[in-house]
């Protein structure tokens, strides 16, 4: 994509995105945004486009760090209800309470018995968060291990994305099959119809900011929307079903 285009594109969608939130906020509505995907996927920069122009009182993007020791010893989903978006608001999660699918169970941070009771529970829980009138999007950014690797080895040299380097940047790579096994496990076991999975492919950065962007647009209601502007690339944006992994639509 020719960089002039894109940068059009994207200016259009950000103008889509402010009448959403001038809709959000005068109808009192709430909605979540979580975003998931593997270390380089994109996660930052696509927050970083979506929130660029919306006002920062009605705008969160909520990213925890590791639990403290009351965290570790409250209910798991605690310290996430705290972030969970009021009247008016728009909140993006980048990564959520899936942490307990993806990072801590390839890493060994928590037990096999308490990932087992976290995907008996998501569905639940999520369950409860639609039913209380919050609309929950849910997005996991898919990249290719070329394009992981790369990423991860350009950040560890730019001065300005250091900060981004974690130890946990080299397992990401190390464990690649064990995360996807674990992507494929949360996938199946936590994408219901009151709350299903989105997929965006990442290897091309500009396509997939622009192709969230559309999606999640797409997925809600606003006066003055542009829908023929709003529609994703179904090759790069896609709800999850289970004949994705049959059909090998996630890499692998």
């Amino acid at each position: 994509m020719e960089h002039k285009h894109y940068k059009q594109q994207l200016r259009l969608l950000q103008i889509e995105l402010v009448k959403l939130q001038r809709e959000l906020i005068a109808h009192g509505d709430s909605i979540a945004v979580v975003l998931e995907g593997r270390d380089a996927a994109g996660k930052d920069g696509s927050i970083k486009r979506i929130v660029a122009h919306l006002s920062p009182r009605e705008t969160r993007v909520v990213a925890l760090g590791p639990p403290s020791d009351r965290d570790r010893n409250s209910w798991y989903f605690a310290r996430y209800v705290r972030q969970l978006p009021v009247g008016g608001e728009l909140v993006l999660f980048n990564r959520s309470w899936y942490n307990r699918a993806g990072v801590e169970l390839v890493m060994g941070f928590c037990s096999r018995q308490q990932h087992e009771e976290f995907m008996a529970s998501v569905p639940k829980f999520e369950e409860m968060l639609v039913s209380s009138g919050i609309r929950l999007l849910k997005y996991y950014l898919d990249i290719g291990k070329a394009e992981q690797v790369a990423r991860l080895a350009d950040r560890a040299r730019d001065p300005l994305t250091r900060w981004k380097v974690s130890p946990i940047d080299a397992m990401a790579v190390k464990h690649w099959k064990a995360y996807s096994k674990a992507r494929d496990e949360m996938l199946l076991g936590t994408s219901a119809s009151i709350a299903p999975w989105h997929i965006v492919r990442t290897d091309v950065k500009h396509l997939a900011r622009l192709n969230l962007m559309r999606d999640i647009l797409s997925r809600l209601h606003y006066p003055g929307k542009d829908k023929l502007l709003v529609q994703p690339d179904r090759d790069i944006a896609f709800e999850f079903t289970p004949d994705c992994i049959d059909g090998r639509r996630l890499v692998r």
